[in-house]
């Protein structure tokens, strides 16, 4: 055998390995994008429509004015709060955790438990603790002398909203109730073993001229440790961005059903309801591909000036 036959027999080899990935992911990927991409522009009830019909971009226009993608929207963007926040408690829990501690392998398994448990059993979890006659929350509520609401089905009108802008909204506790706990599974998870990491890998010997200097706490952090941990603070923040706005389905499918009234419906349970409960896959698909803009150029626009405030060894 040649050199020649031997290296196509490899190459051969070697595309036939690749063939069942690539397979996979033309017919469960690439075609299922570009199929819905194209019914974004179509008009189609699975079951009662003969086929698609093409009506442009009519199901944008919709989605536009569509009051309850708007309402949606907001839930979607009042559970991101949370974001900056889950950022801050993993930040300190790093810190804490890079601190030379007894028992630290425990201490960081036990924070990083969570993200590795499956949602589904967790969201059960939360059911109970959030259960308003025997939950964990409410009980923990009582002992100080606090009467726990009805954590995700309760709500309470904002009146100082109503009087100055003459709306008569409802602030329901099931939008706290998860944001929550997402701060409980998010704290502990992929967001500081990425801290961690970084924090492990700072040479000491900066921190050792920096006591030489006199430097505090404080100005330790402000000058040497935060610098460093500037690229991975917006890296978090960037995949922290969108997995916000697609975000909030598992949550609200298990736990509410996105009630009540469709206060904790995110755009990805609007999708979702959008497809398989209402059968439109034409207005789905425009939803979902709206989304995709907007996750898109907020990232761009994040890439474009986060390098004004990342620290660049």
């Amino acid at each position: 055998m040649t050199v020649r036959s031997r290296d196509s027999s490899y190459s051969l080899g070697g595309y036939l390995f690749l063939l069942p990935n690539f397979t996979g992911f033309m017919l469960f990927v690439f075609l299922p994008v570009i199929a819905s991409l194209l019914l974004s522009f179509c008009k189609w009830h699975i079951f009662n429509d003969p086929g698609p019909r093409f009506v442009g971009v009519g199901n944008f226009v919709r989605l536009i004015s569509d009051p309850e993608f708007r309402y949606y929207t907001y839930n979607t963007v009042f559970l991101m709060l949370g974001i900056p926040i889950g950022m801050g408690l993993s930040l300190a829990l790093a810190l804490l955790l890079n601190k030379g501690i007894r028992a630290i392998r425990l201490y960081r398994m036990v924070y990083f438990l969570p993200t590795v448990s499956a949602g589904v059993a967790l969201l059960v979890l939360w059911l109970w603790i959030y259960n308003p006659n025997y939950g964990l929350m409410n009980y923990t509520l009582a002992k100080v002398g606090i009467k726990g609401p009805n954590w995700l089905a309760g709500g309470t009108k904002l009146q100082f909203l109503k009087d100055w802008l003459g709306i008569d909204p409802m602030c329901y506790w099931s939008k706290i109730a998860l944001m929550l706990m997402g701060l409980w599974t998010g704290v502990g998870g992929y967001n500081m073993i990425l801290y961690l990491a970084v924090l492990q890998g700072i040479n000491p010997e900066l921190y050792e001229a920096a006591d030489v200097d006199g430097a505090n706490a404080w100005q330790k952090f402000r000058h040497i440790t935060w610098p460093m941990l500037s690229p991975t603070t917006f890296f978090i923040f960037i995949m922290s961005l969108i997995g916000g706005f697609q975000g909030g389905f598992q949550a609200a499918y298990v736990m509410t059903q996105g009630g009540p009234e469709g206060s904790t419906t995110t755009i990805s349970f609007y999708i979702f309801r959008e497809l398989y409960q209402n059968h439109h896959s034409g207005y789905a698909s425009s939803i979902a591909w709206f989304l995709f803009a907007v996750v898109f150029t907020l990232t761009l626009i994040s890439w474009r000036f986060g390098g004004r405030v990342v620290h660049h060894e």
